[in-house]
């Protein structure tokens, strides 16, 4: 099929491996049968979790690797033992070698990104990659990033994640300027450290035709939806996600204990049944599952770790979803033409300190 989609599956990756990889590609190949998977991995359990899915194994090819990553592996230990020879490599590598579109793993995200930026390197211009996902919001859903790639950021690096954040905007949201803030203690330009004040004015400066410079967000903005991409070094980011992640699991742990107390309550949950069914959909992680390395020669797409099926299958359909826009071309296009009001912007800030000494 001269149209198809070809995704490659660490199969061994998460915390279930085949038995959750299997279900949900499946899932991924009911809704888009365009999809074609390489799945590598441990051969003899892969092949029994696709006995039951007849389907997928005709549109299934498996590539037998002998070594799994851990999802306790650190990064230096996940190199040393699974370079070229783990299910997670050879899945990236089939994306460098182009026999396939793009890579999904739930596995070890350090290592992910290690074997990523080792097999894959990163695009021009492109000095650290990003980590970037969807977020629930009021208005529907924002992306933000980076969510952990890497720790720490300059001025360049944060104009670089907005470059790329609204570039992923454009593709997974349909936005076709989306507003771009930098998240900050505070939204006025005085507050913040120097690298995030020194990045809000490049940006303002550049006045970057594919994105809207909204300014500076607090936390509070990211789940109101202030704007479409939320940017923050990775530290920053990804406590802010953990810290997402704990308040949901709060709430809806303290709801439903509320919903248990009393007989009134479970009567009153019976009559609203239909509303907190509503809510939980809308806010439901599956629907988010699939976080993009961005800024690297390929696509990679990171699925959470305790994934199930139909969450994986969020992540899939992400993958297939970056590789139909053709998302590569798009991005590097627009780096490229970002890049002289980029400098120029960046130079104007150089510039300022030695003005301001004489």
């Amino acid at each position: 099929m001269s149209n198809e989609v070809r995704i490659a599956l660490d199969a061994m990756g998460g915390d279930h491996g085949p038995a959750m990889v299997v279900p949900g590609a499946g899932l991924a190949l009911r809704r888009n049968p365009d999809l074609h998977f390489l799945m590598f991995g441990d051969e003899t359990l892969i092949r029994a979790a696709l006995s039951a899915h007849q389907d997928l194994a005709r549109r299934t090819d498996i590539v037998h690797a002998p070594v799994s990553i851990r999802m306790d592996d650190k990064p230096s230990q996940a190199l040393r033992k699974g370079r070229r020879s783990s299910s997670m490599w050879m899945a990236i590598e089939a994306v460098k070698k182009g026999e396939a579109d793009a890579a999904v793993s739930a596995g070890n995200t350090g290592a992910l990104m290690a074997m990523a930026k080792i097999c894959l390197r990163t695009m021009p211009a492109i000095d650290r990659p990003a980590l970037a996902a969807r977020w629930p919001t009021a208005r529907g859903q924002s992306l933000v990033l980076d969510l952990g790639a890497s720790i720490g950021a300059d001025a360049q690096h944060l104009v670089d994640l907005a470059i790329m954040g609204a570039a992923l905007a454009r593709i997974l949201l349909h936005v076709e300027r989306p507003s771009v803030g930098l998240l900050n203690v505070g939204v006025e330009e005085i507050k913040g450290i120097e690298e995030v004040k020194a990045a809000g004015r490049i940006l303002r400066e550049a006045n970057f035709t594919h994105m809207d410079y909204h300014g500076f967000v607090e936390g509070d903005d990211i789940s109101a939806g202030t704007v479409d991409v939320v940017v923050a070094e990775g530290f920053t980011g990804n406590i802010a996600l953990k810290t997402a992640e704990g308040t949901a699991k709060l709430i809806s742990g303290l709801l439903k204990e509320a919903m248990a107390s009393s007989l009134m309550s479970r009567i009153g949950y019976l009559f609203a049944k239909s509303a907190f069914d509503s809510l939980k959909e809308r806010v439901d992680p599956r629907r988010f599952n699939g976080a993009v390395f961005l800024g690297l020669e390929g696509i990679v797409i990171k699925s959470h770790g305790g994934a199930d099926a139909l969450s994986f299958c969020g992540a899939i359909d992400t993958a297939r979803e970056m590789a139909r826009e053709k998302f590569l071309t798009k991005i590097s296009e627009l780096i490229a033409q970002s890049q002289d009001r980029r400098q120029i912007a960046i130079d104007a800030e150089a510039a300022v300190p030695a003005a301001g000494s004489n």
